[in-house]
C-alpha cells in the first residue's frame, strides 16, 4: 500500500497506463484505467500497480484468453480489465 494520498496515486497509475510504451497497450490500459481506476480502493490500486508491470504481451493474451490468467493475478481487477473493452469510433 502507498503513502500518497489516494488521487495522487491514482493520477500516477492513469499516468503509467497510457504510457507504457506501445501504442495499443497505451490505448487499452490507459483507457481501462480511466474507466476504472477512480472507483478503485487502496487494495484494487495494488493489483492494478502490480498488473502494470506486467509484460504488454502477457497481458494482452489474457485479456483475449489465449493463455490463463495465473492465479496471482486472477482477481477482481483482473476480472474487470478482462471484461473492459474500448468504445468504438464514431464516425462524424
Amino acid at each position: 500500500m502507498s503513502s500518497e494520498p489516494i488521487e495522487i496515486r491514482r493520477k500516477r497509475l492513469r499516468f503509467r497506463a497510457w504510457h507504457r510504451g506501445m501504442r495499443e497497450s497505451d490505448l487499452l490500459m490507459g483507457g481501462f484505467a480511466d474507466a476504472h481506476v477512480d472507483g478503485f480502493q487502496d487494495e484494487q490500486l495494488d493489483r492494478f500497480e502490480v498488473l502494470l508491470e506486467i509484460a504488454d504481451a502477457d497481458l494482452y493474451d489474457w485479456y483475449v484468453g489465449r493463455a490463463p490468467v495465473p492465479p496471482e493475478h486472477d482477481h477482481d481487477v483482473m476480472t474487470l480489465f478482462r471484461a473492459f473493452r474500448l468504445p468504438s469510433p464514431t464516425s462524424t
